[in-house]
């Protein structure tokens, strides 16, 4: 595939606008790297799409040509979907504009933007869409398989929020997605992942929000999860719409507010954000504060985009990652055991457990508005997350991120998980169970759009 891809590289440069590259060619190396170091994959050509028509020419290259076709928006999926050996990489980097209309509180976002680039241009105006909690991941990755973030309980996730998207499908067509145009193809990718097309611009509803939020952050010992977690149940059990609490069990990070005895020591924290009044905010982290005191604790008023910015520095490229999720629908005792046992197992100070909390918003949308791969009853999304300098740490953590996912099974909705944690050997069965009564017809859309599975490298569904 590779001498085919390179007899025709000359043909392909005079229908994409935007630049071709071989590996031969300057920034080819640039171009092909993923934020997981981990992943070292050779195309046999890039595309550096400008525009939906580049992306239409580069499908029906690929298609031709019998490529296989990897979609690179930020390349920040740990199981490394955005490159392929041997094949054609899309690299949407360059379609990376966001226009914003403030009075119809829309945002118009290019397929290759990063959700720093969203942030900055909405707060502009007072505005933002829930999406993710790191600046440089991808908007249409994250999107695609439902976006969460600090957002999600006030105003859902990603996808209840995107009211119409451009789609290059396999034959190269590029269609609106739509409530009043393809709605099956909106329903679709609104949680169905890169199946059915590679998407160029999204759509977005806007919400009033910030510019200045509340942020603290509470910080216990290993040896406090039982405490921590059952507390953290009790206050998330009633806490109010405008807030929201990450619960992390996490290494204390090397910050100034951190006192200098604690950095990189093992233990849980709470990060508690609020998007209404100050004092709503402190009273529930005096409510913590006082139920069981923390090592250290930090609160200040910061910019939302401050906010999203937080785990940037933790998740910077050049780590390598492996990562699984799961579904609670509450922390049990069991649970809670589970987690208690598995966390100081880890060896890397930057892999992590980290546990949103989906209700409110989230759980308002109907379960079968979307083809979102959780379900809508309130519930956790949990994720374990290794991240390590060095491969060699990898090895162990990877295999702590397996057995404390497998540990928790009993205790979770089953082996369904957030399609966006999707990334291992056993991808099939996980990718059926998430959707579960959804598959079916997803399935039956994605053989409308992409019959002969082009769009595959994914949590892939299977044309029906």
């Amino acid at each position: 595939m590779t001498q085919l891809a390179d007899s025709g590289i000359g043909q392909l440069r005079t229908t994409i606008a935007g630049p071709v590259l071989g590996p031969l060619d300057p920034g080819y190396d640039d171009a092909r790297r993923l934020w997981n170091a981990g992943i070292d994959r050779r195309p046999a050509v890039i595309t550096r799409c400008q525009s939906a028509e580049d992306v239409s020419n580069a499908v029906v290259f690929a298609v031709r040509n019998g490529l296989e076709i990897a979609v690179r928006g930020g390349a920040h999926n740990p199981g490394g979907s955005a490159a392929v050996d041997d094949g054609l990489m899309i690299d949407l980097s360059l379609l990376n504009q966001v226009t914003v209309d403030p009075e119809a509180k829309r945002a118009r976002v290019g397929g290759g933007a990063l959700l720093g680039a969203l942030d900055a241009a909405t707060q502009e105006h007072g505005l933002a869409t829930p999406a993710g909690m790191i600046s440089h991941t991808g908007v249409a990755g994250l999107t695609l398989g439902g976006g969460m973030g600090w957002l999600s309980r006030k105003h859902g996730l990603s996808i209840d929020n995107l009211v119409s998207a451009q789609v290059v499908t396999a034959d190269g067509q590029i269609r609106r997605a739509a409530e009043d145009e393809n709605p099956d193809l909106l329903w679709a990718i609104r949680g169905g992942g890169g199946n059915f097309g590679v998407v160029t611009e999204f759509e977005f509803r806007l919400h009033e929000v910030g510019p200045i939020v509340q942020y603290g952050m509470l910080f216990w010992d290993i040896a406090q999860g039982p405490e921590v977690l059952r507390l953290a149940r009790e206050v998330i059990a009633k806490l109010p719409r405008e807030l929201n609490i990450l619960i992390g069990g996490v290494n204390a990070p090397p910050v100034p507010f951190v006192p200098e005895q604690y950095h990189y020591k093992p233990g849980y924290a709470l990060v508690v954000t609020g998007f209404s009044s100050a004092e709503e905010h402190e009273q529930t982290m005096a409510e913590i504060r006082t139920a069981l005191p923390p090592l250290f604790e930090f609160a200040t008023p910061m910019p939302y985009t401050a906010l999203q910015q937080l785990l940037d520095e933790a998740n910077a490229w050049g780590f390598h990652a492996y990562d699984k999720g799961i579904y609670l629908d509450d922390f049990s005792d069991e649970a809670i055991q589970v987690i208690t046992d598995q966390m100081p197992l880890k060896q890397s100070p930057l892999s992590v457990m980290l546990v949103y909390r989906l209700d409110e918003a989230y759980a308002e949308v109907a379960e079968d508005a979307t083809a979102f791969s959780g379900g809508r009853s309130p519930g956790y999304a949990m994720f374990i997350i290794a991240v390590c300098p060095t491969p060699e740490l990898l090895v162990h953590d990877r295999a702590w991120v397996r057995s404390f996912w497998e540990a928790l099974l009993p205790y979770s909705r089953g082996i369904g998980s957030y399609v966006n944690a999707i990334s291992d050997d056993d991808a099939d069965d996980r990718v059926r169970a998430s959707y579960g009564a959804k598959y079916d017809r997803l399935a039956a859309i994605k053989a409308q759009y992409d019959p002969g599975n082009v769009f595959h490298r994914n949590a892939n569904i299977k044309p029906g």
